[in-house]
């Protein structure tokens, strides 16, 4: 990892997987870090065109889609058996604490796969199943030899055929509802914290919260929780609860000592 925390993950297990003439061409080499980095922060601010993919059946689905809620957009090949699970496992425990807090709705996440044709739709399925993907709001997608590369290029991700796999970076890209790109979150970043964060931010600081019931509960999760680094989850803050608690009683018992007086005052009258 270098100092920016771009992190690299190469050499994932499997064969060898061709790409074509660009793949062979570069089979020996590893992408630069640096220029990796500037390649996915450049795509910061812009919206990837609405490119039609396949999920796990095989129906036809356009990205522009799942414009309205904000999108987290992760890339892999279904050939990795080390790094990649590894990686998806780590966004799913994030995703999932994300949503304990905020609500299944708040957001979408999407995996693509883009080792073209390899990574199909059953491929994907499978992929998803190996990984134990319940979440809900969750697709997995597959592209073509056509449209995987300027797909990853919008997208600002890099990966590199090598001989046992593919160098790529490991990126989880935030879209607003819009789908203009909004952030890009690498390797130890990717967690519940940091996706609060970003969704926080791309509303001036405040998380949108559906009305209702369901609403206030996610207000009180909001103001009632904090993240534990040790667990990657939002846990109960008792201290704030304790006074949240000492202030309504405190509260309280001044109102009732009010509406005493009150009550004698009128008595005396």
């Amino acid at each position: 990892m270098d100092a920016i925390g771009v992190r690299l993950r190469a050499l994932c297990g499997a064969a060898l997987l061709t790409l074509g003439l660009q793949a062979c061409a570069m089979a020996q080499e590893q992408i630069d870090p640096q220029a990796a980095y500037k390649t996915s922060q450049a795509a910061i601010g812009t919206a990837p065109a609405d490119y039609v993919l396949r999920d796990r059946s095989g129906k036809a689905v356009r990205l522009s889609s799942h414009r309205g809620k904000p999108l987290l957009v992760s890339f892999v090949y279904t050939g990795c058996f080390q790094v990649c699970p590894s990686d998806t496992l780590l966004i799913s425990r994030a995703v999932m604490a994300t949503q304990d807090l905020l609500g299944t709705d708040a957001f979408r996440v999407v995996t693509i796969g883009f080792n073209a044709p390899f990574d199909s739709p059953d491929a994907m399925a499978a992929f998803a199943r190996q990984q134990g993907i319940t979440t809900r709001n969750w697709e997995f997608l597959s592209s073509d030899l056509k449209t995987v590369l300027p797909l990853t290029r919008d997208f600002g991700f890099s990966y590199l055929a090598t001989p046992k796999g593919f160098d790529h970076v490991t990126q989880l890209t935030v879209l607003d509802r819009s789908g203009r790109i909004y952030r890009q979150l690498y390797g130890d970043s990717l967690n519940a914290q940091a996706l609060v964060a970003a969704l926080r931010d791309m509303d001036n600081g405040v998380v949108p919260v559906p009305s209702g019931w369901s609403g206030l509960v996610t207000r009180v999760r909001l103001l009632c929780t904090v993240y534990d680094d040790g667990t990657g989850t939002y846990r109960a803050n008792y201290s704030l609860i304790v006074g949240l608690l000492a202030g309504a009683s405190i509260l309280g018992s001044v109102a009732w000592m009010l509406a005493s007086e009150w009550r004698r005052q009128r008595k005396q009258a």
